[in-house]
């Protein structure tokens, strides 16, 4: 029998979107600029260029030297050549030893609500369990609303409060998944 990974890799490639030639992989150094730009792009859009987002952590310009942490990962996801989205999973200061924070997931406009965001993490969760973590930890915004109805969706709780230290102190949001099975 072929672990559940295997079908939901198989039904992202094959069915929910053959046509754009989809590939989620590793970040690689060359992706750095595109995903600053769609990270910065997104966050303007809905108003959120501000002091306490990833708007403006240094790690943004180089994703790819700063997910060479142990215990971290950045996926982006390309149609064709082109880097259309990414998320990644990072023990970001101050979380429990067993929590893995859920970081930078933004998407092109073009390619939000087809179904990519979920499939990116899902890759992030059987990850994080694999990695040996048991829980995910996250931080949105109000203004991010679809984002966090699709990971109520994918089984995130709402907190009361932050955990950890993120430095993101203009997220008002705080989500937690536990990881099962």
């Amino acid at each position: 029998m072929l672990p559940r990974s295997f079908w939901r890799n198989m039904v992202f490639q094959n069915i929910l979107m053959p046509e754009n030639n989809l590939i989620i992989r590793e970040i690689q150094p060359r992706d750095n600029a595109a995903m600053a730009l769609i990270l910065r792009q997104s966050l303007e859009e809905f108003g959120l260029a501000i002091p306490g987002t990833a708007y403006f952590d240094e790690s943004t310009d180089r994703l790819y030297e700063s997910f060479r942490v142990e215990g971290s990962k950045y996926f982006i996801a390309l149609s064709g050549e082109e880097v259309i989205g990414g998320v990644g999973l990072y023990p970001s200061d101050g979380l429990p030893d067993d929590t893995v924070e859920l970081v930078k997931m933004y998407l092109a406009p073009s390619y939000r609500g087809k179904g990519l965001g979920k499939t990116l993490m899902r890759k992030c969760i059987d990850l994080a369990g694999t990695m040996g973590y048991k829980k995910i930890y996250l931080e949105s915004m109000p203004e991010l609303k679809d984002a966090v109805s699709a990971y109520k969706k994918l089984g995130f709780e709402l907190l009361d409060q932050p955990v950890g230290n993120t430095g993101h102190f203009s997220c008002t949001i705080w989500m937690l998944y536990t990881i099962t099975g």
